[in-house]
């Protein structure tokens, strides 16, 4: 990276920066308020830009934008302790041309995020805390262990009904129990067979001991000073386990930047996508926009609450009578939000509601 020294004084003036982060470079783009200055590619390094902007533009306010993305919020901090005015945004509302589009590459989509930056077009998303973000890696942590724990015993089945082999009835639950385990590693196959289920039991041993490792983290963390108050809290509600609401809560943080439900729920993705012209008006499923760790939560939460919940249960009988399942239990879903969003704002414990 060519630079050249400067003795101008750029006080009281605003330097904007567009950043295209990625693993082994970063392409940035300079602009000022009424002249584009440059593009360069430089290190990953937030220290290397403010040397960079110090020289060249020394005595200015700098600011810097770039996309949420694979590397998280670690830029984000470092600029920032830099004295670099930094936000984060989502990569689909930076405004875009159709040209941008057809014709991506590194150094357009910098300088397309630079341009609207200096033009105030962009919308920073919300940065969690670093403590907020680890306790929130730890429970993201304990969901792939449950999902590799689920590949894995699906490998399992798929090698016995290769090998023509059905687990008997008797033993043959969801919730794969010591005797299921032991008629596993007791089962007599041939040589290369037995060696490959005796893999896969051992890979299954090692993800549920990672699980149950991590489940007891998590439940210490619950009993913080953080989180025991709001974790009591959302534990009151029905279908909300002590997974769940540690799910909302490093998920989400603080309750309080949310001023509406319909404002949570967009953001989570409990919302229909629509597409309007003139008077023609069409409606179609949730958008694919949205927080999937949460949905997927709150939509399973829904299906226990549904069940547990008498209010929420004649809810689910009423909507099933118009619409198919899938699509009613995301107004329960909904409905679940709403009480979650109570009892955080308010403090208060969820009441059972009682039906006659």
């Amino acid at each position: 990276m060519q630079t050249q020294g400067s003795k101008n004084d750029f006080s009281g003036q605003n330097i904007y920066v567009g950043i295209d982060v990625h693993l082994k470079s970063w392409k940035v783009t300079i602009m000022m308020e009424s002249l584009f200055k440059t593009t360069f590619s430089q290190n990953p390094c937030a220290e290397t830009l403010y040397n960079y902007l110090v020289k060249n533009f020394p005595g200015a306010t700098y600011f810097s934008a770039y996309e949420a993305g694979f590397s998280g919020y670690w830029t984000h901090y470092k600029l920032l302790s830099h004295g670099i005015n930094s936000i984060v945004v989502n990569p689909a509302d930076i405004p875009t041309t159709a040209k941008e589009k057809v014709q991506k590459e590194d150094a357009r989509d910098s300088r397309k995020i630079a341009r609207s930056l200096k033009n105030s077009e962009l919308v920073p998303i919300y940065i969690p805390s670093l403590v907020s973000l680890g306790d929130r890696e730890l429970l993201r942590l304990r969901k792939t262990a449950v999902n590799d724990t689920t590949r894995t015993k699906n490998r399992i089945k798929s090698s016995l009904y290769f090998n023509g082999i059905s687990i008997p009835e008797e033993i043959n639950t969801p919730k794969w129990n010591k005797k299921l385990l032991k008629w596993l590693d007791e089962l007599e196959l041939e040589n290369v067979n037995k060696q490959t289920l005796d893999s896969h039991l051992s890979t299954l041993n090692h993800m549920r001991q990672i699980t149950l490792k991590l489940t007891k983290q998590i439940e210490l963390l619950s009993k913080t000073e953080k989180y025991e108050k709001n974790f009591d809290l959302l534990r009151t509600i029905p279908g909300i386990g002590q997974i769940t609401a540690m799910t909302i809560l490093t998920e989400l943080e603080n309750i309080g930047r949310f001023n509406s439900l319909d404002k949570l729920c967009s953001f989570i993705g409990l919302v229909p996508s629509t597409n309007s012209s003139g008077d023609i008006e069409r409606t179609s499923d949730i958008t694919s926009r949205g927080h999937k760790v949460l949905r997927s939560a709150l939509i399973e939460s829904a299906w226990v609450a549904a069940r547990v919940d008498p209010a929420l249960a004649k809810c689910y009988n009423h909507y099933c009578k118009r619409m198919n399942a899938n699509k009613a239990i995301i107004r329960i879903a909904k409905k679940l939000l709403s009480r979650i969003r109570y009892v955080l704002k308010n403090k208060q414990p969820y009441v059972l509601g009682v039906i006659s």
